[in-house]
């Protein structure tokens, strides 16, 4: 991930907005979604990966104007939905929680001016996913799976949705791993060789000693990306767990 130019990208946004929100190809929130528990089932990397660098920073008087001007003109979607979801992506990049409850904030009011628009259902749902994430807070967790819940409604086969959904249950504490499974379930569905979900649904059924479906989702994920770094650290956590269950 290139952060100079997510910051760089940021600051366009806030000075103009005239190149459109930043969206999936500025930051692949399912990607950063897919490091972070990595980072904690697999130990594949180390927190300090997922610090932003140090000259990634915008002032807070460039924010706070930004804001302000949001507060100003409650009324203009466009802007709400555009500022709300580079404050979110912003925010997540920088692990701002009080920013996150801000990007939060303009993103409910431009829902309000428009309930149907599924760009800004998955960004709140995105918001709330990484407020309970850094902070631990189940409930934000679970306030993501209805916005999730409604954008799928409009796109039922959105992969990235759907995954990004399986993962409040994969994350939960606890975890529920039968809910999350059905919902990698649909996602593989529409696309069987997506290899985040496919990451995914191998560490579910582990954790529920399901062996057998591990590997059979291991080797459809080798087929699908052979050289998907995740693959040895899965092939070890699937050993160890026939391992723990053949004693």
């Amino acid at each position: 991930m290139d952060r100079k130019y997510l910051a760089i990208s940021f600051l366009a946004i806030l000075a103009s907005f005239a190149g459109g929100f930043l969206a999936a190809n500025a930051l692949n929130r399912s990607e950063l979604n897919a490091l972070r528990a990595q980072v904690d089932q697999l130990n594949s990397a180390g927190p300090a990966k997922l610090e932003p660098d140090s000259d990634s920073s915008i002032s807070d008087d460039e924010l706070h104007a930004k804001i302000a001007e949001a507060d100003k003109n409650p009324t203009n979607f466009d802007y709400q939905k555009k500022l709300g979801t580079a404050l979110y992506q912003y925010a997540s990049m920088k692990r701002d929680d009080l920013l996150l409850k801000e990007s939060i904030r303009i993103l409910d009011r431009a829902s309000k001016l428009k309930a149907d628009d599924v760009d800004v259902m998955v960004a709140l749902g995105n918001a709330h996913f990484d407020t309970g994430y850094f902070s631990k807070i189940p409930a934000e967790m679970v306030a993501s799976r209805k916005f999730y819940d409604q954008a799928l409604t409009i796109r039922p086969t959105d992969v990235e949705i759907r995954t990004d959904l399986g993962l409040t249950y994969f994350l939960a504490d606890p975890p529920d791993d039968a809910k999350a499974v059905e919902e990698f379930e649909r996602s593989l569905k529409a696309d069987p060789k997506h290899t985040k979900t496919l990451e995914f649904m191998i560490q579910s059924l582990v954790r529920q000693n399901k062996i057998a479906n591990a590997e059979k989702y291991l080797a459809q994920l080798k087929a699908a990306d052979p050289s998907n770094e995740t693959i040895a650290g899965l092939e070890a956590k699937v050993a160890q767990a026939k391992t723990a269950v053949s004693k």
